[in-house]
């Protein structure tokens, strides 16, 4: 099994295909036009938010639940 260690210097070591990606996004954009490049900037922030939401989400049930625990 993996470890996270593991997968870690997986995506350390083979970021040429994230590179790629990116590559490609660029010139999609660049033939698109200015409505295109802002609807390509409207979905990365969304794709972004989910795991901000998810970490906060985690912290605050996590918060909760500690503050329940000590308050007995």
């Amino acid at each position: 099994m993996l470890s996270p260690f593991k997968i870690s210097l997986l995506l350390f070591f083979f970021t040429q295909f994230a590179v790629a990606q990116c590559a490609m996004c660029k010139a999609v954009v660049e033939q698109g036009g200015e409505e295109m490049a802002e609807g390509i900037n409207s979905g990365i922030v969304y794709l972004m938010i989910f795991p901000y939401l998810i970490i906060a989400l985690a912290a605050y049930l996590f918060y909760r639940n500690w503050k329940k625990n000590n308050a007995l």
